[in-house]
């Protein structure tokens, strides 16, 4: 039987700033880039994983630097980000292998397990396409012009990445023209027609996103 393909697309772009002079996916945290933190995850699983490392031109050369002076990630992929997500990962499907798995995840979302990631993987091997989300636990209210309405909070989750597909779906996916409407993967290969199933997701899987994030981060590291 032939070995299964994995591959994942680390989302890392330019980035934004917290408090910071470097993007917020390069600051350190217990001695490592954010980064490297995301990455090292999907090098924890059992089976070897393509990395595609996407990142604007402005900061290619700092990555590559830091990863031969750490000797970190001796092989991987580095296409440039696009003026979009939905660019920067059409630019890197160019690199993911025929007939493989592929994950796109948030380069600032350090916190996945490998056992969760290797479910994934698995989960859109039998069905094609998965994205994990976690419910809702504060109350939401809709925002009206008289002010506000309560809203039914079990009819919503809260969706994170990696999202998983076949490389066949997300190729095809990605072949449409760019829409304002994509707001992540999922919606992508949705609006092409494919479906994508909702697993759970895990609770402490953040994005670092504002300096509260990273304290938070701070402390679980």
């Amino acid at each position: 039987m032939e070995r299964k393909k994995y591959a994942v697309i680390v989302a890392a772009g330019s980035g934004a700033r917290m408090n910071s002079k470097l993007p917020k996916q390069f600051i350190e945290i217990a001695g490592k880039p954010l980064l490297r933190h995301t990455i090292e995850k999907f090098l924890a699983m059992s089976s070897p994983v393509e990395i595609i490392v996407v990142l604007s031109d402005e900061y290619k050369e700092y990555w590559k630097d830091y990863c031969r002076r750490s000797d970190f990630l001796p092989r991987y992929t580095l296409p440039t980000g696009g003026f979009t997500r939905f660019h920067s990962v059409k630019n890197a499907l160019e690199y993911v292998p025929d007939g493989a798995l592929v994950a796109v995840h948030d380069g600032v979302r350090p916190f996945v397990t490998a056992e969760f990631l290797e479910g994934l993987f698995a989960e859109a091997d039998k069905c094609g396409a998965v994205a994990p989300a976690v419910p809702l636990v504060e109350s939401i209210r809709e925002l009206t012009a008289d002010g506000s309405v309560p809203a039914d909070r079990s009819r919503f989750v809260a969706v994170q990445t990696p999202q998983v597909f076949r490389s066949e779906i997300l190729r095809k996916a990605y072949a449409q023209s760019y829409d304002t409407s994509f707001t992540d993967d999922l919606t992508v290969v949705q609006k092409a027609g494919f479906p994508v199933k909702i697993v759970d997701g895990l609770r402490y899987n953040i994005k670092i996103t504002t300096p509260d994030d990273l304290r938070l981060a701070e402390a679980l590291l």
